[in-house]
């Protein structure tokens, strides 16, 4: 795929090569046998991300809620918060990294992660007031793309070339692992979410899902219709599952993954983020000013075009009849349907 700018390759990267060179299948080797990783690794403050007056005008790749509190992270480490749905943020205090955040997620109002460059995680246990490292893999420094923890132990970050990482202990220790024992593939894993059910997915290239009912402990190779990549998708409340990524492609399961049926959206845009509104609108960003509502639980979407055609990679819901959406230009406030933002452009 063309790359739309270098600084957002972490989401949205080239697909792998099916053969690796020797170089990088001796590290890939090195990676899947390391030791497992101590928790709260020192960082000089000169490591620390920069207070940035125009950090919500910069790179942002990924949002999640603590709470009532919004939460976004990027570039150099920039995590901005907002306590009002949206109208205002502040940056976060402290962060002791200054890696680009591909992910953010809470498994409560105080304790959230985050993982990103450098296969990093970090963990707040204030809401995201302050952020340490709690793992670092120095010599093989492939980006984790997306973390998701299961509850404040259990949790998982996945990455570039078939990179996963887990812990069973909230981060104090992590090991390497596969997808699935034998898995022949290096393919990006490009993103982890859950079901309302409890199925794990994560959305990969070639047009596959891998799947686990089991909490992780073991994933099953689903492949699509589809022949490209999936960049994220979304567990909803009727408990039906999306997955979509390149091309405006959306694919839709009513059976935990294991069946997947194309969605119509009515471009060929690439989508990267979504979420599930309190209403029950489902919206998506993606690149070229991509933004789709669903109305029907992702069974069809209507898409808006933004006059910036600017590449969006997460989106959330705000105060007001509003949604937030982060991508190049930083964040963005739009109507949180399509026949308010149609209207309004």
């Amino acid at each position: 795929m063309t790359m739309l700018f270098s600084s957002i390759a972490a989401k949205f990267r080239a697909p792998a090569p099916l053969k690796l060179g020797t170089a990088f299948a001796m590290a890939s080797a090195l990676a899947l046998t390391a030791p497992a990783q101590a928790a709260d690794i020192d960082v000089e403050p000169s490591g620390f991300a920069v207070q940035a007056e125009n950090a919500t005008s910069k790179l942002l790749l990924d949002a999640a809620k603590a709470g009532d509190r919004l939460v976004a992270v990027g570039e150099f480490g920039h995590i901005v918060l907002s306590d009002d749905g949206g109208k205002t943020w502040t940056q976060a205090k402290e962060v002791r990294s200054q890696v680009a955040l591909n992910s953010v997620m809470f498994v409560n109002d105080k304790v959230g992660f985050a993982a990103g460059h450098d296969a990093t995680v970090l963990k707040t246990t204030d809401g995201g007031e302050t952020w340490r490292v709690f793992y670092r893999d120095t010599e093989f420094e492939n980006p984790l793309l997306a973390v998701h923890f299961e509850d404040e132990n259990k949790g998982y970050a996945v990455g570039a070339f078939s990179l996963m990482v887990e812990t069973m202990d909230g981060g104090e220790t992590w090991k390497t692992r596969p997808v699935f024992e034998g898995n022949p593939n290096d393919y990006h894993l490009n993103d982890i979410y859950r079901s309302k059910a409890g199925t794990l997915l994560i959305p990969s290239e070639f047009g596959i899902v891998y799947r686990s009912t089991d909490g992780g402990a073991s994933f099953e190779e689903i492949q699509t219709d589809y022949e490209g990549s999936f960049w994220s998708g979304l567990g909803l409340s009727d408990g039906s599952i999306l997955v979509y990524g390149m091309r405006g492609n959306i694919y839709r399961s009513v059976d935990e993954g294991l069946t997947w049926q194309p969605v119509e959206a009515d471009t060929q845009k690439s989508f990267g983020g979504g979420v599930e509104l309190d209403d029950g609108t489902v919206v998506l960003s993606g690149l070229n000013g991509a933004v789709a509502y669903s109305t029907d639980m992702g069974k069809s979407f209507k898409t808006y075009s933004r006059p910036d055609r600017a590449g969006f990679n997460a989106v959330i819901g705000g105060a007001d009849d509003t949604i937030i959406i982060f991508g190049v230009p930083g964040l963005k406030v739009m109507p949180d349907t399509f026949d308010a933002a149609n209207g309004a452009s």
